[in-house]
């Protein structure tokens, strides 16, 4: 019985890491930077902020989600993501980022 829990643990390691596989990371192709907000600059914050985003085929960014950081930096973050453009690709993907100030 403890083989058979042995090679079901090994085949779903296997599925999983092949759908973690399907979703490679796609190079970026425009990256535009972020603007330092200015109540940052007087507070002089700095730090890191992360998103999670989904990129169509063409290579657009769909959406972005704000996950972690300091949200005085969160808006200028999604607002630079958004024009960002990915290569191609079959299907969409998604992807975890983190942007720093």
């Amino acid at each position: 019985m403890a083989r058979l829990d042995h090679i079901l643990l090994c085949g779903m390691l296997l599925v999983g890491s092949a759908s973690a596989a399907d979703q490679g990371e796609r190079k970026i192709t425009r990256r535009e930077e972020p603007d330092y907000p200015q109540i940052a600059r007087k507070m002089n914050l700095h730090g890191g902020v992360r998103l999670k985003i989904w990129i169509n085929p063409d290579g657009t960014v769909r959406r972005v989600e704000y996950i972690g950081g300091h949200p005085l930096l969160a808006e200028s973050a999604l607002k630079s993501v958004k024009g960002w453009k990915y290569e191609g690709a079959a299907k969409e993907s998604t992807a975890i980022i983190e942007l720093k100030f």
